[in-house]
């Protein structure tokens, strides 16, 4: 029988391979750790994602933001930190824009260096610290997505009376008035009463575990708080707009409002930023970048050392076999028959340590995705395709220079080979 077909190439590799199991075993121990590797990062990531979304989503649709420059991917240069504060006027001005649906004004007392609050809050024996003291407008219900747990925001009257109403965030609740409702009871804020008409649900957060520094906020209608915190007027704009195919347009009209309100030249620069959640998901976007080129560090290390070690033992089966490559070119076997066998041998040992490393990765992502509640780490089919593929790659390219090899040894020479 002439063993020079396809198949029974294909056959003889399986069958070498699994006589010797514990060495095939260790070679493929590096690819199955360069691809578990690609998999659990790759699903931290793919986690990291879904977060990220859902919080941009929580921030509401349709939404602009205004601020005297970007806050989000670089420090403030000293020109930004001395520009012009944006004020009530301001926002008032937007409201009358085209396809501005709703614009609020919002102040906050906090320490953006820690991003905790810096005041005290009473209630009868219960004191809560580093409150986040924030005001706005009756327009805020309209702009933000806000889900409350109990009670009621504050309305216009109550606003342009600056009455002495709070709604509470979900863990100043809790911390304040552990044994019952605080609805219409009164809360100590530097000094002044203040009674409970709303609490809030649990804010989302991108990251981390545990509580939230949004939830132990007291909100006020914005005349209320500006009675506590005259001096803080670093007003944060907040537009709704109608749909999302316009915001083109209410960017470039709130753009020519707030030059023209702010005496900025034809030849100068915006002194302002308007920005929306995208700009939250591009800076995210940048970041990813550079844990995928980290995660591609990573990996390469295990699957070059994997590589390596799979070319090794191939060429050490060339010479261990060098007899039964003479014996298979003299009853008919061609370069190309031992040359598939050989190559064969080093992609199926690539392609199993790539299956052994993508279980492995599937289980360490199971046990992230539980063991790091807030991570919600989760498989991505897409990189499972990829780390399969470059696995058998991996055996392709390693394996092909063992299989040259053995498909130019010359038959005579390798029938005397002891």
């Amino acid at each position: 029988m002439r063993l020079s077909s396809s198949k029974e190439s294909v056959k003889l590799a399986l069958d070498t391979l699994r006589k010797n199991k514990l060495r095939s075993g260790l070679t493929v121990l590096g690819i199955s750790i360069g691809i578990s590797t690609v998999i659990l990062i790759s699903s931290a990531i793919n986690g990291l994602n879904t977060n990220i979304d859902q919080f941009v989503r929580s921030l509401g649709t349709n939404n602009l933001w205004i601020f005297q420059f970007q806050p989000f991917g670089k420090r403030p240069t000293i020109e930004e930190l001395n520009r012009k504060k944006l004020t009530y006027e301001d926002a008032m001005a937007m409201r009358n824009l085209p396809h501005v649906a709703a614009v609020d004004p919002e102040l906050t007392y906090q320490n953006f260096q820690t991003g905790l609050g810096s005041v005290s809050v009473k209630a009868g024996t219960h004191k809560i610290t580093n409150t986040i003291l924030n005001g706005s407008t009756s327009a805020v219900k309209e702009v933000a997505d806000i889900q409350m747990l109990d009670g009621r925001m504050w309305t216009e009257s109550e606003e342009e009376r600056a009455a002495n109403v709070a709604v509470l965030g979900h863990d100043a609740a809790e911390d304040l008035f552990p044994d019952g409702s605080p609805l219409g009871k009164d809360i100590d804020c530097q000094g002044t009463i203040f009674t409970v008409i709303g609490v809030l649900d649990v804010q989302p957060q991108p990251f981390g575990s545990g509580r939230n520094t949004q939830d132990n906020s007291v909100y006020f209608p914005l005349t209320t708080f500006r009675k506590l915190h005259p001096e803080i007027k670093d007003f944060w704009l907040v537009v709704k707009y109608d749909d999302a195919v316009n915001k083109a347009e209410v960017i470039e009209e709130i753009r020519e409002l707030l030059r023209v309100r702010r005496h900025v030249r034809v030849d100068q620069e915006d002194n302002f930023a308007i920005f929306g959640p995208d700009s939250l998901s591009r800076l995210w976007n940048q970041l990813t970048g550079g844990l995928f080129l980290f995660m591609v560090a990573v990996s390469s290390v295990g699957l070059m050392v994997g590589g390596v070690g799979v070319m090794n033992i191939m060429l050490v089966s060339v010479t261990e076999r060098t007899r039964e490559i003479g014996v298979r070119k003299a009853i008919g076997a061609t370069k190309k028959n031992i040359l598939m066998q050989f190559t064969l041998e080093a992609v199926t040992l690539c392609a199993v340590g790539g299956l052994l490393g993508i279980l492995a990765g599937s289980l360490f992502t199971l046990i992230l995705h539980y063991a790091v509640s807030f991570l919600h780490a989760a498989l991505s089919a897409t990189w499972v395709g990829i780390a399969f593929g470059v696995a058998c790659t991996i055996g392709l390219v390693f394996g092909i220079y063992p299989a040259w090899k053995a498909a130019n040894l010359d038959p005579i020479e390798a029938l005397r080979y002891e």
